[in-house]
């Protein structure tokens, strides 16, 4: 693993931690060099998902797009980005889990409106708005 701070390659990971239900791991790492610290994430790699479009259109599903409009929909709510974080692992995890490799945009939609409702009715309202 580079360092963040300095070109060299040699890391010890301090300290490890599962994190989003198991789907991913959490290390805390030291340079060996500049003794700088920093996190890194390890998530499993999945298959790619294709999401379609009401108009037909197909891309690919991208975890940071589904962030965005999560934030977006919870701003200024006491909402955190941890938790915002295992949303996007709960919808990850039923969209792998249903076993395609194209899902409609509009099935994405519906489990984001379905997390939402149990976090914040605020941030849901946000979203619904836009959404439907």
């Amino acid at each position: 693993m580079k360092c963040p701070k300095c070109p060299d390659s040699g890391t010890k990971v301090i300290e490890s931690r599962e994190v989003a239900d198991g789907d991913a791991i959490r290390r805390r790492r030291a340079c060996l060099e500049c003794e700088h610290r920093f996190t890194t994430y390890e998530r499993m790699e999945r298959p790619h998902l294709v999401v379609v479009k009401k108009d037909g259109n197909r891309q690919m599903y991208n975890r940071e797009k589904l962030l965005t409009g999560l934030r977006l929909a919870c701003d200024k709510t006491p909402v955190t980005a941890f938790q915002l974080d295992e949303v996007v692992g709960r919808i990850e995890k039923s969209l792998y889990d249903m076993g395609e490799q194209e899902v409609r945009s509009s099935v994405i939609g519906s489990l984001v409106m379905d997390e939402l409702s149990r976090l914040n009715d605020v941030a849901y309202v946000r979203f619904a708005s836009v959404y439907r």
